[in-house]
């Protein structure tokens, strides 16, 4: 069988490891099966190495061929919620819990990419900006919010005055710059993840994609030319999950999200857009996201679609998302165009959770999935050894089901996001 190649992006163009690894193929066991190649499967399988667990992981394409291989590459501080929703939604206590763990998630990121040489444009800060007046105007109590109940002191509020001098960016008059967060290519840090795996002596399979699995004393995995019979199951499937899991699949919801990346820009362009070289993102509830790469293009994130369906040109439909924000980039090339499927849930909340003794799951990272999905795999880790509590703080986070199960939840999440799409072009 041949490995579905990556999708035409700027970074499968700018890969700086190539796999090729096999598919399975006959009776194998281990002590943990994990499914899905992206970033939660490959940092349990190194994780578990490292606690002296035999691992093999099944991907059904290439290694960080979904998400893991094609989003903004930012890495954020705390999680897909602000802490003073977190509070409301799991009470204060727990909301610290989260945030220490959100910290520990982007201060793990580093650490990895540190310890085994990942090659992958790591940067620093994230500069979120602000365009309707409401959201400006909760800006400077959400970073006294901060600093004060959270102490945390590498976030400030920047003025209209100040934003300007930092960012040619139109429409937004007001930000934070969070000197914590950091961004980088996520393909290449997916595959650095993977070479670490390896290099810990995890089995790792491509083009092996799971058709079932069987639930007992032991688990029992089958793909077209072979199974795994393992202790422990760990899915890690996020928005590709599909009909594998039923159990799981209703708390999450599959979305398209779109990328394109520009021409190399000069580089008084590239400062004049992005003084500072950090990634941006702005408060919309469709969100617009975007960085430079070390060539200095723009990498810029914007539209979502709802349909199993990409548009026919993914370019010019991020294009003019593009160009609201810099229209002084009417005129400049689009090398690269992409997308790719994501998984959300209801609360905007990663969705961990147990399927009796030994299935594990973690999955619905709502676009904060570098850092956190990352760290879900130090978590499962942990939890399938013996040591569950940090584990269920996260699994303890509400994820309910989206109305209509898997087969009705299209038409409600359709019209919800084209209401809070008017509420954003409205401002």
């Amino acid at each position: 069988m041949q490995n579905e190649a990556h999708v035409d992006s700027w970074y499968a163009a700018t890969a700086n490891l190539q796999l090729d690894l096999p598919p399975l193929a006959g009776k194998h066991s281990c002590d943990v099966c994990v499914i899905g190649g992206g970033y939660t499967g490959l940092s349990t399988a190194l994780h578990l190495r490292q606690l002296g667990y035999s691992v093999i992981l099944l991907e059904a394409n290439r290694i960080a061929w979904g998400a893991s291989g094609r989003n903004g590459g930012h890495v954020a501080t705390g999680q897909r919620v602000d802490q003073e929703a977190l509070e409301k939604l799991v009470g204060p206590e727990r909301a610290r819990e989260l945030w220490r763990l959100g910290l520990e998630a982007v201060d793990l990121v580093c650490e990895l990419i540190g310890h085994h040489a990942i090659d992958c444009e790591l940067k620093q800060g994230n500069l979120h900006v602000a365009s309707k007046r409401g959201d400006i105007a909760a800006l400077p109590a959400e970073v006294e919010h901060l600093q004060t109940v959270y102490g945390y002191d590498q976030i400030r509020f920047i003025d209209s005055a100040e934003l300007a001098d930092m960012t040619s960016a139109r429409g937004f008059g007001g930000a934070t710059l969070d000197s914590g967060a950091r961004h980088l290519h996520p393909l290449n840090f997916a595959l650095g993840l993977a070479r670490a795996a390896l290099d810990a002596r995890a089995q790792l399979f491509e083009g092996s994609r799971v058709l079932s699995y069987s639930q007992g004393a032991k688990v029992n995995v089958k793909t077209s030319r072979g199974e795994v019979e393992a202790d422990y199951l760990v899915l890690g499937c996020n928005g590709y999950l599909d009909k594998l899991e039923p159990r799981a699949a209703g708390r999450i919801m599959p979305i398209n999200n779109y990328m394109l990346a520009t021409e190399p820009l000069p580089e008084a362009t590239a400062r004049r857009l992005i003084r500072d070289d950090t990634s941006m993102s702005d408060s919309r509830f469709v969100i617009n996201y975007w960085k430079l790469s070390a060539d200095n293009r723009l990498l810029f994130g914007g539209g979502e679609s709802y349909s199993r369906r990409f548009p026919a040109d993914i370019k010019g439909f991020v294009r003019k998302y593009m160009l609201r924000i810099y229209p002084e980039l009417e005129h400049t090339k689009i090398d690269y165009g992409w997308g790719g499927t994501l998984a959300i849930t209801l609360k905007r909340m990663p969705d961990f959770g147990r399927l009796g003794p030994n299935v594990f799951y973690a999955h619905g990272f709502s676009g904060h999935g570098v850092p956190t999905a990352t760290l879900a795999g130090k978590l499962l880790a942990e939890v399938i050894s013996g040591t569950a509590e940090r584990f269920d703080v996260m699994a303890g986070v509400p994820a309910p089901r989206f109305p209509g199960g898997t087969l009705l939840r299209w038409p409600g999440l359709v019209a919800g996001m084209l209401f809070y799409s008017l509420r954003d072009r409205l401002g």
